[in-house]
């Protein structure tokens, strides 16, 4: 059982490894800008280069709409989704081509609630998921659990293998016990 084990560990940590070297760019409905820090509303360097990654992509017209997700954290004036907005409309992208998604404080209810704000919308399912590279995998697998087609497109940041090995584990568990569960073991 533990020779098992660690198997299955090694083989996550492969397909996190090669999904995080992976750019699966294409046209979708929806380009998802999953959350990050921001600092009174301001974009933290993390979130400020999901938001780049995903206006270059909105401006090489891959997608007619961006979502931006995240609420806050206690104390903040600001939500990372609504930072994400006036980040966007200072950058010309029009108010009506951005959806805000505040609802979910983890990667489970944000793509949750994207997913019927989308539905909400009247528009499709399939995204581009853009975050940093180390959390493609869970993030298309918690996608695809929702009821998304998720696709991912990574920003350029690099990947420590402390992250990867972190999505490991959370891609390892959801895997097990549903990432719907594993989304509240944190909580």
């Amino acid at each position: 059982l533990i020779l098992l084990g660690v198997t299955y560990l090694l083989v996550t940590f492969t397909q996190v490894w090669w999904q995080s070297t992976r750019d699966e760019v294409r046209t979708v409905d929806a380009i998802v800008v999953l959350g990050a820090a921001q600092w009174d509303g301001v974009p933290s360097p993390v979130l400020e280069a999901r938001l780049e990654h995903a206006l270059r992509l909105y401006e090489n017209e891959f997608a007619p709409y961006i979502v931006t997700t995240g609420s806050n954290q206690k104390g903040d004036r600001f939500t990372e989704a609504y930072t994400g907005l006036t980040y966007l409309l200072e950058r010309s992208v029009p108010e009506s081509a951005i959806l805000v998604v505040i609802d979910g404080s983890n990667t489970f209810q944000s793509l949750s609630a994207t997913g019927a704000a989308l539905d909400r919308a009247g528009i499709g399912s399939d995204v581009l998921l853009v975050s940093d590279p180390y959390h493609a995998l869970r993030a298309k697998e918690i996608a695809r659990e929702v009821g998304l087609n998720p696709w991912f497109s990574p920003t350029e940041l690099d990947s420590s293998f402390s992250q990867l090995i972190r999505e490991t584990i959370g891609t390892a568990v959801g895997r097990v016990i549903g990432f719907r569960r594993a989304s509240t073991l944190s909580e």
